[in-house]
């Protein structure tokens, strides 16, 4: 049987002998300077990885990034991995991820210590302003994938029907459940759309350790939440809650905010208050926004927490996109150019839009928006946003400060 490294072959179309000291330099810089959310990480990683450095070229890029958006996970981290991969080797895969996440995890941990010590008005004001940057910022993303993700009327409904499947059966399953009714909605509604994937995927991945990684990904779906519970180790739950949210992320990172504040909101082991000021800090670093785990596994209660807890929920959510990856560019050329599959793929879309929308207004807007100053507040980031296409950090910036001013006044 062959190792995972002779299993995974390198891509005709990469510059391959590359190190993974190479490979982490360069999602060092990346993983400190790209700011403004998995699009434009893409655009980052072009820039620097097939432009400037030729690891690959433009068409093989071109056929690797679909890939990556249509599986489930953080579209650019599973880029990155897979850039890592043909440039180094699995050691290079492990380097990528490794550099390109540390920078924000890092100090989303170091804002998870602090925020503890925010008490009286100044604080509570900061904490309460990230709560509306949050508010700001999930309505954007709402906005601009609503536009792409449901332009018709069937897209819509499913979208709408999400909305009904999520308000009326709260928490993880509700979700779960709207995601597939969305696939389904989707084989019947949305198969008159165009078809892509004409260029042919040339990264390959031998199919027996593809296969492996496909069972280990459901396995570990299927079998965690049963050991878990029959343990009664609040590791392994943590590990299982972060690992399904993970598995579950459709049309990109902020799609997370809804399925992580189910797993830790709902069981009490942490409030909305502290969930949305982590998601609103989230905002201002640069790098994946699946470090927002990293500072949930900080001050989740109860232990394991603090940097062991940050280390456990940042792999959790990380690994099932990376499995999926891994299992699915074997069989990736020949799946994603049959029509039935882009139509479930478009009805999962459309069904993700209903549950972000469902998660602005609960626990973003009823958590944040509490007077007609912080609507204010809110809609000027959202402006900022969509319209000033300022960048995210600035929009962090201004709206903390203006919730401390508003709780000093």
């Amino acid at each position: 049987m062959k190792s995972s490294a002779e299993a995974i072959h390198e891509d005709a179309v990469a510059r391959p002998g590359g190190t993974p000291g190479e490979v982490f330099a360069a999602f060092l810089k990346l993983g400190l300077t790209s700011f403004g959310g998995p699009i434009a990480h893409l655009g980052y990683f072009r820039d620097e990885l097939v432009v400037r450095r030729k690891w690959i070229d433009e068409a093989g890029y071109g056929d690797l990034v679909p890939l990556c958006q249509f599986l489930p996970g953080p579209a650019s981290s599973q880029v990155g991995f897979s850039l890592g991969l043909l440039r180094a080797g699995p050691l290079g895969a492990l380097a990528a991820w490794v550099a390109f996440t540390l920078p924000s995890a890092i100090l989303l941990v170091i804002f998870a210590m602090a925020a503890t010590a925010f008490d009286g008005p100044v604080g509570s004001g900061l904490l309460h302003g990230l709560k509306i940057v949050a508010v700001a910022v999930v309505a954007q993303a709402v906005w601009g994938m609503a536009k792409s993700l449901t332009p018709d009327r069937e897209r819509a409904g499913i979208a709408l029907a999400a909305v009904l499947i999520v308000v009326f059966s709260a928490g993880a399953i509700g979700q779960i459940a709207a995601i597939s009714v969305g696939a389904l909605a989707g084989l019947v509604l949305c198969r008159n759309g165009p078809v892509t994937g004409e260029t042919h995927l040339s990264f390959r991945v031998s199919r027996s350790f593809g296969v492996a990684c496909l069972i280990a990904f459901f396995a570990l779906l299927g079998l965690l939440p049963v050991i878990a519970s029959a343990s009664g180790f609040q590791g392994l739950s943590l590990f299982d809650a972060f690992y399904r949210s993970g598995a579950l992320v459709f049309g990109g990172g902020h799609v997370v905010l809804p399925l992580l504040q189910a797993e830790v909101v709902n069981p009490g082991w942490m409030t909305n208050d502290t969930f949305l000021a982590g998601y609103g800090a989230a905002q201002a670093v640069p790098g994946p926004l699946f470090t927002f785990a990293a500072y949930l596994g900080a001050v989740v209660g109860p232990a394991p927490n603090g940097l062991l807890g940050a280390s456990i929920c940042l792999i959790a959510v990380f690994l099932p996109g990376f499995l999926l990856l891994l299992g699915a560019l074997p069989f990736w050329d020949s799946f994603r150019k049959r029509p039935t599959a882009q139509a479930a793929m478009r009805g999962a879309n459309a069904a993700v839009i209903g549950i972000l929308g469902a998660a602005l207004y609960s626990p973003v807007w009823t958590s944040a928006v509490l007077n007609p100053y912080d609507f204010a507040l809110a809609l000027t980031g959202f402006i900022l946003l969509v319209v000033w296409k300022a960048p995210p950090w600035i929009v962090v910036v201004l709206l903390a400060a203006g919730g401390t001013l508003l709780h000093v006044m």
